[in-house]
Order: C-alpha cells, then structure tokens, then sequence
C-alpha cells in the first residue's frame, strides 16, 4: 500500500510538472527538453500516463483493429501473412547493417538504397521518415525476402548518402519532392509498379505516389493513414495538447531553430525518438547507426523548409509547382490500402480511421498496435511485414 501510495504521489507531481511546462513558449521548451533529455523523460512519464488513460477511455481495449472499407478484399491475404510469425516483436530494435548500398541517378538526386531479394518478385519500395533511415526496415526486409519480395529501400533527399547532382538545385522538403524522388526512383530502376510503403516523410512519398499515380502502385501500406498535407488550412490550430507534440515544427519557423538542429542534430533527433516512442528500449547503437545519415550537409536545410513549407511559410520549388497544385485538391487513394497507427505514438495519437476515411476510395483496412511509437516499421516489423504480405496476397501479386 505504502508503494502505491508513492506511485500516485510520483504520478502526481509529474502532472503538475507537465502543467507547469505547458505554460511555457514552445520556443523555450524546446531549448529545455534538448538541454536536458533525462528531464524530458520525468515529463514524457506523465504524458504517456495520460495518453494511455485518453486511449482505454475512447477504446475500451488496448487493442483496436476497425475494418473501414472492403473486408473481404484482405480476407484471404490475412491467412498468408499470419504465417510470418505470430508473436509480438515489440522492443526488438536489433542492429543489422543494411548493405552493400547502391547508387543511381533518379532525377535531381544521386540515391543511396538497398535492394534484396528476386529480381522477379513483386517490388516493394520502403520509405523512411524523419529523423531515421533505412535501418528502420532492417527487420522488415528480412522477412519480406524470405517471402520472395524483392524490396528497394532508398535515403530520402537530404540524408546521407543520398546527394544533389547539383549544387544549384533547391534544397526542398516538400511533399510534392518526395513524391517525385520516389516515381524518379522507380523510373530509373525500371519498376513499372511497386507496392508502395512507409511512414512520416516517407510515407507521405508513398501516399503522394498513390494518390497521383495509382497505375504505378500495387498497393499502399501507411502509418498514420492519409499523410499529403493540407497546406491551405495549415494555419488553423489543432487541441493544445497536440500543439505541444508538435513543438519541433514551430522551433523550426524560426532561425533559432536552424541554428538549434545544426549544432545540436544528435540531441535533438534523439530526443524526438525518445518524445515519439516512449515505449521503444532502442540503444545506442541502434541510433547511432541511423544518426550517421543526418550528416549530410543538406539534412538542415532540408528539414527547415519541409517544415516551414508545410505551414505555408516557404514558397516550394517551381519544379514541383504542378505537381503541388494536384496534392492541393487532397485526391483521394484508390489502390488496395492498410493504413497502422501505432497506439504508444507520442506525436500523432492513434485513430480508429473514421476522420481520414474519406480520403480512401479503394479497399482500405486500417489497425492500431498497442504500445507502438512512431517508428512502427522498426518498433514492430512483423506487423508491418504482415501488412504488405497481406495486400501483396489479397492481389495475387504473391503466392
């Protein structure tokens, strides 16, 4: 009793700590939560506490898995994915080096990826977020090329290796960029059609290629459903909880904030992986090997204007001005989709589907896994493997 009775005054006090810090300015928040990781995790503490209370109220359950549209479409697929494991891989990071890398020219990049597999399995194109790397899929790839998947996994611009093949090329993180290095990339490794997968910047790549280019795609596998953002209403204030999680992107309006992630590129990055996962027990080496990619030296220039480009604040490059305009219609995705959200996400709290639901006018299953952070390809790979088996099977892309 008496050690209950110490939990709850603990659990207490870090409420009134998170009130405290909630009357901060975002901007001098940041500075504290990257000057101080191990004080962010007395703070991260009551967040989660909080998180999961919001989450057992709204489900009932630590586990929802809401079937939005067509059931029948992945009925026969869940089967074949079920056999990849049946065991939970949650706090597995695991440190296997993908390589050797490969190098292509593929519009205005010189790409950096890994590939395995049959040359003549269907083709799935892996796209990583910010701030990791293709080690989020080190798991993933595994299991999908004992399957007879051939996968290719690329640095998305402005992570090392991955380079401009001028230096005269705007260094632009926008959305309609990434989609067009994912359609470059497959142009040049002469892949007519790919399922398409990933996860924060990378899988608004994914959502951008199968929303605008649908003949390309097999299907869509992403986390936290319809990423391709809605820039004319970027403006409008979401609840003050959610502001708060998103206090990275407002540090990054200002120049303080540049200066902030180039001298700090490390701490920061991993205190973000700390903020997004607070269930995740990855190590150090585990992040070291991804941080190695934020040494390129457009990873700060590219990172500030996908942020403030988002927001409204930074004019795009001219070259994706088309492509942009049809992103600004919010087309809908009708290829075969499994949209994932991860129910520990520290950023982008989970969803039953419903809201986005309208943005899918193909088949789409939508699932939430308990415990699991915003890296969810590499916080759970079996069941993010299970999901592309399952789309690839559904579509007789895979026997």
């Amino acid at each position: 009793m008496i050690r209950n009775c110490w939990q709850i005054a603990v659990q207490a006090a870090d409420v009134v700590k998170g009130r405290f810090a909630a009357r901060c300015s975002l901007y001098s928040f940041a500075d504290a939560q990257i000057m101080s990781l191990n004080q962010y995790k007395n703070y991260s503490n009551n967040g989660d506490i909080m998180k999961k209370r919001s989450f057992i109220k709204h489900t009932g359950t630590g586990f929802l898995a809401a079937t939005v549209a067509s059931s029948k479409f992945f009925a026969s697929g869940s089967a074949i994915a079920a056999n990849i494991d049946s065991q939970s891989s949650y706090d597995q990071p695991g440190n296997r080096q993908l390589g050797p890398l490969k190098h292509i020219d593929a519009g205005v990049l010189n790409i950096a990826y890994y590939e395995a597999g049959p040359v003549n399995g269907p083709v799935v194109m892996l796209m990583h977020g910010f701030p990791y790397d293709i080690h989020a899929y080190a798991e993933v790839t595994s299991l999908l090329e004992k399957k007879g998947v051939r996968v290719v996994v690329p640095y998305l611009r402005g992570f090392a290796p991955t380079t401009f093949k001028s230096k005269f090329t705007m260094r632009s993180g926008e959305q309609a960029a990434m989609g067009a290095d994912l359609i470059s990339l497959m142009d040049a490794l002469k892949i007519n059609r790919a399922l398409v997968a990933g996860y924060d910047w990378g899988g608004r790549a994914a959502c951008v290629v199968a929303a605008l280019y649908p003949e390309r795609c097999i299907g869509l596998v992403s986390v936290n459903s319809y990423l391709i953002q809605d820039i004319a209403n970027a403006q409008i204030p979401g609840n003050p909880l959610q502001e708060s999680r998103l206090w990275y992107q407002y540090y990054f309006q200002q120049e303080r904030g540049r200066a902030g992630l180039t001298k700090n590129r490390r701490e920061l990055t991993r205190l973000l992986w700390s903020q997004w996962s607070p269930h995740w027990n990855f190590d150090d080496a585990t992040f070291q090997r991804t941080a190695a990619a934020f040494e390129s030296p457009d990873f700060v220039a590219i990172t500030v204007h996908s942020y403030r480009h988002r927001f409204g604040n930074e004019h795009g490059d001219p070259k994706y001005a088309e492509m942009q305009q049809r992103l600004s219609k919010m087309p809908a995705i009708s290829v075969p989709t499994i949209t994932i959200d991860g129910a520990g996400d520290g950023v982008i709290p989970a969803t039953d589907g419903a809201q986005s639901a309208r943005y899918f006018s193909g088949p789409r299953s939508h699932r939430v896994l308990p415990k699991v952070g915003h890296n969810l390809p590499q916080e759970a790979p079996r069941e993010f493997a299970a999901a592309i088996i399952e789309l690839l099977s559904s579509s007789n892309n895979l026997s």
